[in-house]
Parts: structure tokens; C-alpha cells; sequence
């Protein structure tokens, strides 16, 4: 029997990418708001005995809610096995305490969902390029993360844009191991920038720990806000006589007029990212383009 695919609303375009690339049967859904904002939801569906897989991100709090009680329903109402896609976990930057009080919000985040019922062959929960490895270990009880990578993505658009003479790149010496990593796989140099800090958060560069003279080179990182961290990455590298420079991400939330700021730096010529923020579907630009996960996930699940 085919498995049952459902989505939280704002995650449905990336349901129906699903749909075409795997074996499912779509799940129906009622959604609806009273008139004080408290959500209305209804499963159509008969789940009793199925395979399930749910797939929201949790963008904000709103989402996070609607997919713990969603998930939490569909256990309940006898659904064999639950696979959870998360493509893009919010919070994955507050992973850990700097300043005594600060609430770890991935960690209880992660405690939240691994609240949902246990269904009868147990929850898994698939999470992507995480912000940190550690974020997996968060999740408790009975609901099993698998992080999945999405280098293969990552690695064909690299090879697309590079040509025979690139260099994977990273803004920081933080990102350095993953993108030394992808550098490895490809056969190429990997560079990171050295910075030094001064007072409170300003820092300066201190070095590049590779020539990118003349050049292509294809930044990497996990996620893009606003795009502050890969201007400044990109204006370094072109400073040190970097050719064309690309810009990867896996998720790419583009707050605060992002795109317009990264396409105005004048400094990158391609944007590229996946679809694992439900930002990316409101883009209508030709400097991005949006690659999906939909057969990953097919793949995966």
C-alpha cells in the first residue's frame, strides 16, 4: 500500500514536487481560521494503519505548531508509521547558550516534537543541512532523526557554475569543515577567511588560507538571512582577485530585501539555493535559482 503524504499549508508546494516523484497517495486536509485566529484542522483521510510522512518546516512559531498538531492527530487516529520532513528547522542558530539565561530554542524546539505520540512502527524525523551536527541529538524519546545532507545538490551546482578552475569557499572559518568537505569531493581547493575581532562585534580580516587569484569561486553556506555575512565573504574574495564568484545555499530565507542586497553588491553573478523555505516560492528573479528537494526527500523517504 502506497504511503500517505500530507503538508501544512505552507509547505503544499513542496507536497505536490513530491507527489510527482514518488509513489503516494496525497492526504486531504481541512484547514480553516475562527475569527480569532485560532486554527481549525480536520484530517479527511483514512490513516488507520497507514504509512505516513508530514512534511513542514518550522519557519515560524505558527508553523510549528500547526505540524506538532498535525503530527500529533495523525497518530492518534492509527497511523502505522510517521516520517516527519522538516526541510528547513527554525531556531537552528540558538543551538546553544553564549550569555547565562539564554534559551537553547532548537533544543526545546526539538523536545517539543519529540512529544508526538509513538505510532505503531515508531516516528522518524528527517532533518536537512542542519546549522549544527549537534541539533539532531536534541530530539528525545521515541522519535528517531536522521540529518540528511544535501552535498549531491550542492556538488552538481558547484560543477555547473565552476568551470575547470574553482575554488569552494566559505564566509567563515566556522563553515570551514563542511566546506572542505564538498571541496574534497570535488577535487578542488578550499578557502576560508581568517577574521580577527576588535571591540563588541566588529572584526576585521586577517588572511584567506588560499589563493583565489583570477579564480571562480562558489561560496558555500548553510543559510542565508539577509545576506550581510556573503557580501562581506564575497567582497574579500573579489578583493583578492577572485574571478566570477556563485553563491550556494540550502536554505535561503532572503529576509530583510536579501536578494536585492546580494544582486545590488555587484560582486556575485548567480545565486543558487533549494526550496526549504517557503520564502523561496515568492522569488522572481533571474540571479536566483531555486533547485528543489522534492527527490531527495523521495529518495530518503
Amino acid at each position: 500500500m502506497k504511503k500517505m503524504l500530507f503538508a501544512i499549508k505552507g509547505y503544499e508546494y513542496l507536497a505536490e514536487k513530491v507527489m510527482t516523484c514518488g509513489d503516494f497517495e496525497k492526504g486531504e486536509l481541512e484547514v480553516n481560521h475562527f475569527t480569532d485566529g485560532e486554527r481549525y484542522q480536520r484530517i479527511i483521510s483514512q490513516v488507520e494503519s497507514r504509512d505516513v510522512v508530514l512534511i513542514g518546516g518550522t519557519v515560524n512559531d505558527e508553523a510549528t505548531l500547526e505540524l506538532y498538531d498535525l503530527a500529533s492527530s495523525l497518530v492518534s487516529y492509527g497511523a502505522n508509521s510517521l516520517t516527519l520532513v522538516i526541510p528547513y528547522f527554525g531556531y537552528s542558530t540558538m543551538e546553544r547558550a553564549v550569555l547565562s539565561g539564554e534559551i537553547v530554542t532548537a533544543k526545546t524546539r526539538a523536545r517539543l516534537l519529540s512529544a508526538i505520540p509513538k505510532s505503531n512502527r515508531g516516528n522518524r524525523v528527517l532533518l536537512f543541512d542542519l546549522h549544527s551536527e549537534g541539533i539532531q541529538y536534541y530530539f528525545e524519546h521515541d522519535l528517531y532523526p536522521v540529518h540528511v545532507y544535501c552535498k549531491d545538490i550542492v556538488i552538481k551546482a558547484a560543477l555547473e557554475y565552476g568551470g575547470d578552475n574553482f575554488v569552494m569557499a566559505s564566509t567563515d572559518a566556522g563553515r570551514a569543515k563542511w566546506v572542505e568537505s564538498l571541496a574534497n569531493d570535488l577535487g578542488v581547493n578550499a578557502a576560508f577567511i581568517l577574521k580577527r575581532r576588535l571591540k563588541g562585534d566588529h572584526t576585521e580580516v586577517s588572511a584567506i588560507n588560499a589563493d583565489v587569484d583570477g579564480k571562480t569561486v562558489i561560496i558555500y553556506d548553510d543559510m542565508i538571512r539577509s545576506g550581510g555575512s556573503i557580501i562581506n565573504a564575497a567582497k574579500t574574495y573579489k578583493d583578492a582577485g577572485a574571478g566570477d564568484i556563485y553563491v550556494i545555499t540550502t536554505h535561503g530565507l532572503f529576509v530583510n530585501d536579501g536578494i536585492n542586497k546580494l544582486k545590488n553588491s555587484g560582486l556575485i553573478k548567480k545565486l543558487i539555493c533549494t526550496d526549504s523555505h517557503l520564502n523561496t516560492q515568492y522569488i522572481n528573479d533571474e540571479f536566483v535559482e531555486v533547485r528543489s528537494l522534492a527527490g531527495l526527500i523521495c529518495e530518503v523517504v
